[in-house]
């Protein structure tokens, strides 16, 4: 009886620890998890220019001074007209007047009056269009309204891409799959199967200029002085091992 019950308890006691062992093997097995980061990159051109110029004139009366300008911002507005640019694509902003003075001083460099030298008004013309090409070669040729008299000043213009929602959506489903393939490979070249997905954290959407030397930022780069851009994204992934 005794022997019967020692191999009674030396057979649980086996069992038990072929228990414990599947269940401790279990519990460490699904902690096992694969980190990968997906990358994707797309090329796009912008849809959208936004360019702004602006222009001044100087009088000791200021009627004089406003009424130049104005002759100024019609001449302006013809001449965009006579390249193409639409009405609507065009904003004028309000007048900024300033009353500039020289100052007078003594010997020791102290102001001691002002002398008044005028009214300086300027004013900025903003065009935003959706005719890229064409905006971006007039932004170049605006030099040719110095002919007319016109002191006009070209800032560089800007691009944009108003679909950007569309890439984003593009690109993360472009990460997600890159990012997939390059688990499952890890886990075939270990002989194991890839499980679920266990967390997906999205990294940062960055544009820059196509074929650019840019700099990536840690709070994304937001490129707007190339017309052809560089869209990109990244996505850290963790999954299960099977």
């Amino acid at each position: 009886m005794r022997y019967i019950t020692a191999i009674i308890l030396g057979l649980a006691f086996i069992v038990g620890l072929f228990i414990l062992g599947k269940a401790y093997n279990y519990k460490f097995k699904t902690l096992e998890t694969i980190s990968v980061t997906g990358s994707a990159d797309k090329d796009f051109v912008s849809d959208l220019i936004v360019w702004n110029g602006s222009y001044s004139r100087k009088s000791m009366d200021l009627k004089s001074a406003y009424a130049q300008l104005k002759d100024d911002q019609n001449k302006v507005r013809a001449y965009l007209n006579s390249k193409g640019v639409q009405n609507n694509e065009v904003t004028f902003s309000a007048v900024n007047i300033d009353k500039e003075f020289n100052n007078n001083t003594d010997k020791n460099g102290n102001i001691i009056s002002k002398e008044f030298t005028g009214y300086n008004l300027s004013q900025n013309v903003r065009i935003e269009s959706q005719n890229v090409d064409k905006i971006d070669q007039i932004s170049r040729e605006a030099t040719e309204l110095i002919q007319q008299g016109i002191e006009f000043n070209s800032s560089d213009p800007l691009f944009y891409y108003t679909k950007l929602t569309d890439i984003k959506m593009d690109l993360l489903a472009k990460a997600s799959a890159d990012g997939k393939q390059r688990a499952e490979i890890i886990a075939k070249n270990a002989g194991n199967s890839l499980g679920k997905l266990k967390k997906a954290t999205l990294g940062v959407f960055q544009i820059t200029g196509k074929n650019s030397d840019e700099d990536y930022s840690y709070g994304g780069t937001f490129n707007t002085s190339s017309k052809n851009k560089t869209g990109s994204i990244t996505i850290k992934m963790e999954f299960a091992v099977n």
